[in-house]
């Protein structure tokens, strides 16, 4: 059966799941980060999101992250590759069913890396827009209920429009 899309009230609790998984990939990775950032909705404040931490991994050489992948696997992550996004390593624990984490590892300098901050922190500081998006997951959910394809694109054309506006408003923050 295809995964359930469940879109949830923001969850105050999810900063402190990320900071457990911050520390568990510093764990791992050592001296070999660049930064960690919690990114995706679970990580804006008041934002209705699937209830998976997405964490965003900095790092020099993509080879840091791939030597470690026993260490991660120890760790209850799987590691996917680049999953769809080149230059990416996408690692997700709880599986197909009922994944809890997903690390999204980019080389400095990636312009992904940017693209995640620029969105995350423009619902951040627009909570009307905020609002808004989470109107559209939570619609978009009990539309599209089993249907992953069907979720993604009941967004996309909020998500390309906002991440565009976020990137230039970025620009003149960062």
């Amino acid at each position: 059966m295809p995964r359930e899309m469940i879109v949830v009230p923001y969850r105050a609790e999810w900063r402190r799941l990320y900071d457990a998984e911050k520390s568990l990939i510093e764990g791992v990775m050592k001296d070999r980060l660049v930064a960690v950032h919690h990114i995706g909705s679970t990580a804006v404040e008041g934002l209705a999101a699937k209830p998976v931490i997405d964490i965003l991994v900095v790092v020099n050489d993509l080879s840091d992250v791939d030597d470690q992948v026993a260490r991660f696997q120890g760790v209850g992550y799987e590691c996917k590759g680049e999953f769809g996004i080149k230059g990416r390593r996408f690692l997700r624990k709880g599986g197909d069913e009922n994944p809890t984490r997903h690390i999204h590892a980019f080389r400095t300098g990636d312009r992904n890396i940017r693209r995640h901050l620029a969105f995350r922190d423009y619902l951040r500081a627009f909570p009307k827009i905020r609002d808004e998006y989470g109107r559209i997951k939570l619609n978009g959910a009990a539309l599209h209920r089993y249907d992953s394809d069907g979720y993604m694109g009941h967004k996309d054309l909020f998500v390309k429009q906002t991440e565009k506006l976020a990137l230039s408003w970025y620009e003149t923050i960062a």
